[in-house]
């Protein structure tokens, strides 16, 4: 975390020598009054919001476009979504498709809605999707599910916590019935134990149905922590109901040695005439590059090895309501290369911690929920078949970017498509 010694200066905005020491004082502590705080908290209603954008500094030009009619017409909506309202940000949507998905729950041919300021970034996802709907579709498959909390419980001594896991190790079915009082869509399904001095670290891990499920199981992992305090033989001198041990929205090698979410992979094969004809490019130049980038991920300390997933998911993760923050781990994975004998292309990619639902969270506010409906997978019954698309959405990611990499055109689509410059598009 270091910084050059001709250079730390200038990021401080210090100045060489004794006058530095001048400006410095801009980092003090300031004890002017403080200005009002933000007011009504969860309220939604219009007295609220107008005291909220009477408060000093808010341009009021800014309300006309964050509280236009239809958000002041929707803002029921989004009561159970945010705290502080004062209107809606606009993001644009585009389509990305037709992507072909041959998946266990999500089998047909999806146009993808992707929320992103990027330009470049629809036009490469739908040269991808379109490049693997031509090959015949990706298969797609859910390998393992499962959304986990990691609570903390601090002892005196080695030997007290020896005494606990003793203890918690025989308590896995009082565990599920009090996790299975606080929801009914979801379950304690697997529980590791985690010694580390006189600390112990919980691993409770939920199957949460149709949602993406990080509230369902913090509020399950509270109920079961607290039956703890009330059963154990040995009092914790202090718990925490997350631990820092579970990976939430965090990229973590934990990702390849359990799941956070649903874990996947997705696959296509692409003929050596259809790489030339869409990525203008070949198999060999594709394999080549993959290796040098392979190489460049692992000696920067990359946590897995793949070109881009953040891109796509957060856009679709934007668009269809998921908790954007998720993406820090949800775009973790493997993306991999091999070429064919008859000169054709196998690419895989591998996601283990896709966090994704289809019920709950931001799924239900109108945007996202018209956004689910788009891919006919809004409500119950779907959450398995979005995480499908989504590893489709990343194969035809990484298939699009390492195409304009190898073939010396991603420059040139950033700057047709970004900067409103000349030059051939990658993505056509």
């Amino acid at each position: 975390m270091a910084t050059h010694y001709r250079r730390i200066l200038d990021y401080l905005g210090l100045a060489r020598g004794p006058g530095g020491l001048e400006q410095a004082t801009r980092l003090e502590p300031r004890h002017d009054p403080v200005p009002p705080r933000v007011p009504g908290g969860s309220e939604i209603g219009e007295d609220a919001m107008s005291r909220r954008w009477a408060l000093p500094g808010l341009a009021p030009a800014a309300r006309a476009e964050l509280a236009d009619a239809r958000t002041m017409e929707q803002r029921e909506r989004y009561a159970r979504n945010i705290e502080n309202f004062i209107g809606t940000v606009k993001v644009p949507v585009g389509l990305a498709g037709p992507l072909r998905v041959n998946g266990v729950h999500a089998h047909g041919d999806f146009y993808v809605p992707l929320a992103t300021s990027e330009a470049a970034l629809v036009a490469s996802y739908s040269r991808g999707a379109q490049l693997v709907t031509e090959a015949g579709g990706c298969a797609a498959l859910v390998l393992n599910e499962g959304v986990s909390r990691a609570p903390g419980f601090a002892f005196d001594t080695l030997a007290q916590a020896a005494t606990f896991v003793a203890w918690a190790a025989g308590c896995m079915e009082p565990f599920r019935a009090v996790a299975a009082q606080t929801t009914r869509h979801g379950q304690l399904v697997d529980m590791q134990l985690t010694v580390e001095g006189n600390h112990v670290y919980l691993g409770l891990e939920f199957q949460t149905g149709d949602a993406s499920g990080q509230n369902m199981a913090t509020i399950a992992t509270e109920a079961i922590c607290r039956y703890i305090v009330e059963h154990t033989p040995i009092a914790a001198r202090a718990w925490y109901v997350e631990a820092n041990m579970s990976g939430d929205k965090k990229a973590t090698t934990h990702s390849f040695m359990s799941v956070r979410g649903k874990k996947l992979c997705a696959e296509v094969v692409l003929a050596p005439e259809l790489i030339e004809r869409r990525l203008h490019t070949t198999t060999n130049a594709l394999v080549d590059y993959s290796r040098m980038s392979a190489f460049g991920g692992v000696m920067s300390g990359s946590i897995g090895v793949q070109g881009h997933y953040a891109n796509g998911l957060a856009a679709l993760f934007i668009a269809c309501g998921q908790d954007a923050a998720s993406v820090a781990e949800a775009a973790v994975g493997v993306t991999r290369f091999e070429p064919r004998p008859d000169g054709a292309l196998y690419v895989a990619v591998t996601l283990p911690n896709l966090i994704v639902g289809t019920v709950g969270g931001g799924t239900a506010l109108p945007s996202q929920q018209a956004c689910l409906e788009i891919l006919g997978l809004a409500g119950s019954g779907h959450a398995l078949a979005f995480a499908e698309v989504a590893a489709a959405l990343s194969l035809a990611g990484e298939l699009s970017i390492v195409g304009a990499l190898a073939a010396g055109q991603f420059t040139a689509a950033h700057q047709r498509l970004a900067r409103g410059g000349s030059g051939p598009s990658a993505a056509s």
